[in-house]
């Protein structure tokens, strides 16, 4: 029997291929898949196929080929911005309109140094450069600052991107500003619930602290689509936007982990039930965060922006010695590939036990027998090392200092006890 050359199909003909350039991979939402070892996106290899008749035609025409694509010349008169506009237009379909606008808003205002660059007059060090530029680039308005260091990050992750694509061959590693974030001081849920009690945002407000929905997941909740049949669950399956002015609706959420249905503990059940609409919240996103502001400056708690309240939850949790599973599936946070494989097996008896133990917690805290304020301080505080972290005592020496301010905040029975107990104080300091 004949030995079957190398690439030789059955009619005989020979088949070789040649390496033509890389595609960026992304899943059945749009979203790039990420290659948890390297933190960047997956491409596939693309090539080109070559069929003769013989191994000495399909040798010559791949020589060809490759002769071809060495001498083929760079896109010398397309710039920067061709190539980025070039790249939304042929993705706009795939991509959410918060994702489409957030890369025109690149495209507008950031690395105005290299924007209008032929791409084949970029090099690496003039990567470097612009990037090192754009770092300085301040913002406009009122109040002029440095942008941040993510804004930096996510801008060149569009242009690194953008030019893996078309100008593969130029190495788009640069170092980036290290990203420094921002952490609030966090007040303990029953502050944060005794300040929003009874007002227009007290159900967005627990929705958040208690559920950890963020604001364009509680703005998609309507009774109609995201409540049980029994009444009993409530669902994220859509997420509002706001682009431009206008309010979009859309079904695919961030990540396909914030796609996830909670129990409704009962004392929101209830301010549900008197929601006349079947949307849940129809003030603006922009509305609940502004009222949220003016409590907080009211009540002179300390600064926290309504999207801490999902910080919020995340503390009660570690409090609570909740497992992260079960934490990262109730919050919706991206997890690695094991968590995804986990991710539909919800209500199991373990999170059953889950849910009754953050529930117990909120409940007996926001609606038990009241406690000294500094006892509930110390509970709170107990999420932290208060022995070996200083800035976890300077954390609670500062709620210290503040106590008559939060006395605000309590009932009246209690600001009475904790009044008595200052004054107790003065006369034996």
């Amino acid at each position: 029997m004949a030995r079957i050359r190398k690439g030789e199909l059955p009619s005989g003909n020979i088949r070789k291929q040649v390496f033509d350039h890389f595609e960026p991979l992304f899943d059945d939402t749009g979203r790039p898949i990420i290659d948890p070892k390297t933190g960047k996106q997956k491409k596939k290899r693309v090539y080109i196929s070559i069929t003769r008749s013989s191994v000495d035609e399909v040798n010559l025409a791949k020589a060809e080929v490759k002769i071809n694509k060495a001498s083929k010349k760079q896109p010398a008169n397309i710039t920067l911005r061709e190539v980025i506009e070039k790249y939304i237009s042929s993705s706009d379909a795939v991509l959410s309109p918060t994702t489409v606008r957030g890369y025109n808003t690149i495209l507008n205002n950031a690395f105005v140094s290299i924007m209008d660059m032929k791409i084949s007059k970029l090099s690496t060090e003039t990567l470097k450069e612009a990037v090192n530029q754009e770092a300085k680039r301040m913002t406009r308005g009122k109040k002029p600052h440095r942008i941040s260091a993510k804004t930096v990050s996510n801008e060149y992750g569009l242009i690194a991107a953008v030019l893996n694509i078309y100008a593969p061959s130029l190495d788009t590693s640069v170092k980036l500003p290290a990203r420094n974030p921002k952490k609030h001081e966090l007040s303990p849920p029953d502050i944060i619930f005794n300040m929003v009690k009874g007002t227009e945002i007290e159900l967005p407000v627990l929705l958040a602290m208690w559920l950890s929905f963020s604001i364009s997941e509680i703005k998609g909740l309507y009774k109609s689509k995201s409540i049980s049949s029994n009444g009993d669950y409530i669902s994220i399956v859509q997420v509002t936007v706001k682009v431009g002015k206008k309010e979009i609706t859309k079904d695919n959420a961030k990540q396909i982990t914030r796609h996830r249905t909670h129990r409704i503990p009962a004392y929101i059940k209830d301010l549900i039930a008197k929601v006349e609409t079947d949307q849940l919240v129809t003030l603006s996103a922009s509305a609940v965060s502004n009222r949220f502001k003016r409590l907080v400056l009211k009540y002179k708690i300390p600064y926290m922006t309504f999207h801490d309240l999902r910080h919020v939850n995340a503390s009660v949790m570690t409090l609570l010695n909740i497992p992260d599973k079960y934490a990262q599936e109730r919050g919706g946070w991206k997890t690695d590939a094991v968590m995804k494989g986990t991710y539909m097996q919800t209500f199991t008896r373990a999170r059953v036990e889950v849910d009754d133990t953050i529930d117990n917690y909120f409940e007996s805290l926001l609606f038990g027998t009241p406690e000294s304020i500094d006892q509930k301080y110390k509970a709170w505080l107990l999420l932290f090392d208060m022995e070996d972290n200083s800035e976890n005592k300077i954390l609670y020496n500062s709620f210290m200092a503040q106590k008559e301010r939060i006395i605000l905040l309590l009932s009246d029975t209690e600001s009475q006890k904790v009044q008595h107990e200052m004054q107790h104080e003065k006369k034996n300091p």
